[in-house]
């Protein structure tokens, strides 16, 4: 299990002492990680699915995750779930099994304290031991916050995709952004 503990006032500049772990996902953290991901889909800017999820529906996915290829982590502050980030498959074929997708999400009062950083900044730091060639997200074009966080982390914009997505009867672009792994 890969425990990594993180300081997040040094992330940030700041003097808090607050400690965060990031560890392998557990399937006890489903309902944690659900509530986090239903309050991402109510807020509309971070996901392109438009209705809630139930546990249930995501234990199939959370058992897609392996540590040692496809992890799924959660950052965990005083036993609370904090927030996640998970590996998936990019697209099915075979050309592009070095190429990963990766999802964060935050808990509403855990954002912007630099807990979605430390999450990437593991990712990075963890995918050639992973076997991961590139990583890629998949961000809406008016979810400014996050696209910044992932230029800032050596992310760049790989596509446009104008107007691909209907949330709410608005449509909605799609920025794919994209890093190589060096080593």
């Amino acid at each position: 299990m890969t425990v990594v503990t993180v300081n997040l006032g040094e992330i940030v500049g700041r003097r808090s002492l607050e400690k965060m772990i990031i560890r392998d996902a557990a399937e006890s953290d489903l309902p944690a990680i659900v509530e986090i991901y239903n309050t991402a889909i109510r807020s509309r800017i971070s996901t392109a699915q438009l209705e809630p999820v139930s546990v249930e529906e995501k234990v199939a996915w959370f058992r897609g995750h392996s540590p040692q290829s496809r992890p799924l982590w959660v950052a965990e502050h005083d036993a609370q779930i904090a927030g996640w980030l998970s590996f998936h498959v990019f697209l099915p074929r075979s050309a592009y099994r070095d190429t990963v997708e990766i999802s964060v999400y935050v808990s509403e009062q855990f954002q912007r304290v630099g807990l979605g950083r430390a999450l990437l900044e593991k990712a990075i730091t963890d995918s050639s031991r992973l076997g991961i060639h590139a990583l890629v997200g998949c961000i809406f074009g008016h979810n400014e916050p996050s696209l910044r966080l992932f230029e800032k982390l050596g992310f760049e914009r790989w596509g446009f995709l104008p107007r691909i997505a209907r949330v709410d009867e608005i449509e909605r672009d799609l920025m794919i952004v994209g890093r190589h792994i060096s080593g």
